[in-house]
């Protein structure tokens, strides 16, 4: 459950420190969950990064604290709330995916961060 000023940790090499939610598009509602896109406001960054700090980038979510139940019935949680930082494409902004990532973002088409990432869980 991600909302309006949530802090997201980068789940991949961008060079972002914080990322900080500031938009969840109305078709998702006013939570977002695993594998949705929201707006993101870069709160302290790398300087040899591929984003600057207090840039608006678009971050699709990774992990998240709150569990989420599966068609199949089983219940997937992570330690933390985490976002790939994604260019206009869909496309990972950074190289590396670290940590894990969720198997509902592989579902929505996202394949690319879902190679790059060491485990799909």
């Amino acid at each position: 459950m991600i909302q309006l000023r949530s802090v997201l940790i980068p789940a991949d090499n961008s060079g972002a420190k914080r990322l900080r939610v500031i938009g969840i598009s109305p078709k998702i509602g006013r939570v977002a969950s695993l594998g949705d896109v929201v707006k993101c406001v870069v709160d302290g960054a790398d300087p040899n990064g591929a984003v600057a700090d207090s840039e608006l980038v678009s971050a699709l979510i990774a992990r998240t604290k709150k569990e989420v139940k599966r068609r199949d019935g089983s219940y997937v949680r992570f330690d933390d709330n985490a976002a790939v930082v994604i260019d206009k494409q869909g496309f990972p902004k950074g190289t590396r995916i670290l940590g894990p990532v969720a198997r509902e973002v592989k579902e929505r088409g996202y394949t690319k961060i879902a190679s790059l990432a060491r485990e799909v869980v």
